[in-house]
């Protein structure tokens, strides 16, 4: 009977050894003698005896025994030789009583590599075991900045309150989310139920996952099991049957699909080709129906900007299509579970379309839509990964470009001040923008830059800093809050005698509003979504309409006269502003002349044109209220992948994350 069993191992071995010979693979086991020949290790920790799961173990300690096995620890050495014996005898105990002797391995990175129990390794995966009984002695390498090397200190923190070795991430952060996602006390160690509890809803996990086909993906079981609690929720999914859980990871499908993509976005610059059916004649053609459509605000829309400008909206589309459609809006929801209540009590009502105002809403947005399908949920963010809902935004830094011509061309000491907020996606965009206006009509002129979320600075002490060097042209926020006496809004100058608008670069949300609700009427954004394998982001600008510039009777003629010539052509994509020769602070050519600068470069810019004096900010440099929302969509980290854990971590920081995406300065680019 062993020798039938070995002639079968021996087959699969020499499968997967010649496999990997054609692929130009290491066909024998790994050895850690080698893997370690240039890692720093730090110390050495004797985890005792432990069960491990046998998938991780993946090789050798040394070379000694390395040539017996394939790379998947199958034998490839002829039976009649001592190791076949021996190895057929492990099998005839494996078969009759199971094999009880522990073996001795070290673990490096959350991998085991064998010193004493190679061949028992084998027969146990041979018979599809899961887990081994072994002797632990852990490797510890030095901290790096190597990315799995700092997700395995985070692992090690999560093994300490855990004992759980079974489950793995691809990204930094994630073990600090499953613990805040399972337990009420993160930062306590688990009791025998809760690892219990766990390992059950993992087992289940991933056995639905495996019959759905989701371990082909190239993402870890421990990405797609955290992504699955992200939306469902873990006191509900443990209590879930492995037929349940298979019903929702299906809902879940295209998100996993998503997520394995690298979670990239396709970026649509221009509202689809709908004939000339305009919204009106749609209403017209269903006058019987009123079409609902709902707006979600995480606080009273007089209380902010940024709000206020999408309420704008709302009224904009009430005035313009009286009678055939209703609008509902529900405001000041803090935490997250208000914002999902919400939306369901909503589409009870009817709704079918819901917008969701602030990005910090997305996770709620995606909970929501994977149990309602039917319903259109759209999410006000930029570069927000997500198949189940889509997302928009306005390229405002096509008329900050504007307004840095107009600022460059009546300055009178070449001295422009630009008062940003945070450092996040879309604002280097706007303020490379706007000094490429004003480098176009002024070369010697620079773009003093401030940040309002700087630790120790206010809007006031920004103002007082352009003061004393003499500045008194500056770009500041889009708008003010309702009733708000202020004039500090949009570009404008600023002496001894007082506060002078000049111009003022807007979005028109009404405009944008309108034509995505005749996008998802005329079934466009459905379609778009199934052609394209990535999540959507409707990205429009001056040529839908959904931004604008708004001039002051004191702009020269001539400079004005030039504007407007720059605005026609961008609204017929004639012009472009960051198509020409573009150095950054240190005189590396970021884009060379007749070169175009592709949308996706443009919205991830984090660097500054040579003519900005200023630079982007660290976290560390912020202020407290201001780290989670740069945490998300900073500048500085968006060359990483993003996830929906990325989103949010608390209910609090979801309150306070939508506050600071809306209130002042330029924050309202997100």
């Amino acid at each position: 009977m062993s020798y039938v069993e070995y002639e079968k191992a021996q087959k699969a071995g020499l499968k997967a050894f010649k496999t990997a010979v054609s692929k130009g693979e290491d066909a024998y086991l790994p050895v850690l003698d080698e893997i370690l020949k240039d890692v720093d290790i730090v110390g050495e920790v004797s985890l005792g005896l432990v069960q491990i799961p046998l998938e991780n173990v993946v090789g050798t300690s040394n070379a000694g025994r390395t040539y017996a096995f394939a790379n998947n620890f199958m034998p490839i050495l002829d039976y009649k030789t001592e190791f076949g014996v021996k190895w057929s005898t492990l099998c005839d105990s494996q078969i009759e009583e199971g094999i009880r002797e522990p073996i001795k391995v070290y673990e490096y990175l959350n991998k085991f590599y064998v010193i004493e129990g190679n061949k028992r390794v084998s027969v146990l995966k041979y018979f599809g075991a899961v887990n081994v009984s072994a002797t632990v002695m852990r490797k510890i390498p030095k901290l790096t900045d190597d990315l799995e090397t700092r997700i395995y200190y985070e692992f090690m923190d999560f093994y300490k309150l855990t004992d759980i070795n079974y489950i793995w991430f691809s990204q930094e952060g994630f073990f600090k989310r499953l613990l805040e996602l399972t337990s009420e006390n993160p930062n306590e160690p688990w009791t025998d139920d809760q690892k219990k509890d766990f390992g059950s809803l993992n087992h289940n996990f991933c056995v639905a996952l495996k019959a759905r086909g989701g371990d082909k993906l190239p993402i870890t079981l421990g990405d797609a099991l955290l992504l699955f609690l992200d939306v469902y929720g873990y006191e509900n999914a443990k209590e879930w049957t492995g037929n349940v859980i298979k019903e929702k990871i299906d809902k879940l499908w295209e998100e996993y699909l998503n997520e394995s993509s690298g979670r990239e976005v396709s970026l649509k610059l221009e509202p689809p080709d709908i004939g000339r059916r305009s919204i009106v004649s749609y209403f017209r053609s269903i006058a019987s129906k009123q079409v609902k459509v709902a707006f979600l605000f995480s606080k009273d829309t007089d209380e902010s900007d940024w709000l206020y400008a999408h309420e704008l909206g709302r009224l904009y589309l009430e005035d313009h299509c009286k009678g055939r459609i209703k609008t509902l809006k529900v405001h000041n929801i803090r935490t997250e579970e208000e914002l999902i209540t919400a939306m369901e009590d909503l589409i009870m009502m009817g709704v079918k379309i819901i917008f969701t105002t602030s990005p910090g809403q997305a996770t709620a947005s995606l909970k929501v839509a994977v149990n309602n399908p039917d319903v259109v949920i759209l999410n006000c963010s930029l570069n927000t990964s997500h198949k189940l809902i889509s997302t928009y935004y306005a390229r405002l830094y096509e008329v900050k470009f504007l307004s840095g011509i107009i600022a460059g061309a009546m300055t009178k000491n070449d001295k422009i001040g630009y008062l940003a907020d945070y450092p996040i996606l879309s604002i280097t965009a706007d303020i490379n923008a706007f000094a490429l206006g004003v480098s176009m009509v002024n070369p010697n002129a620079k773009v003093y830059l401030e940040w309002a979320s700087l630790k120790g600075v206010s809007h006031e002490a920004a103002i007082e800093n352009f003061r004393r060097q003499d500045i008194n042209y500056i770009s500041d926020q889009i708008m003010i809050k309702p009733n708000e006496a202020g004039r500090r809004f949009g570009l404008y100058y600023i002496d001894e005698n007082g506060t002078f608008n000049i111009a003022m670069p807007t979005y028109q949300w009404g405009v944008f509003y309108e034509k995505l609700i005749e996008t998802v009427l005329q079934g466009k954004l459905k379609e778009e979504e199934k052609k394209d394998s990535k999540a959507v982001n409707y990205w429009w600008g001056l040529s839908a309409g959904v931004v604008d510039i708004i001039y002051s009777d004191k702009i020269p003629s001539d400079t004005l006269r030039l504007v407007k010539l720059f605005k026609n052509m961008m609204e017929n994509n004639e012009f472009f502003p960051f198509d020409t020769v573009i150095k950054d602070q240190n005189g590396i050519i970021r884009n060379n002349n007749d070169e175009h600068m592709m949308p996706e470069e443009i919205m991830k810019m984090n660097w500054l044109a040579e003519n900005v004096v200023g630079d982007i900010p660290d976290i560390d440099e912020l202020k407290d209220s201001a780290k989670s929302i740069v945490e998300l969509k900073g500048v500085n980290s968006v060359e990483e992948k993003t996830s929906v854990t990325d989103v949010q971590s608390s209910d609090e920081e979801k309150a306070s994350d939508d506050e600071k995406g809306e209130d002042t300065g330029d924050k309202e680019d997100k």
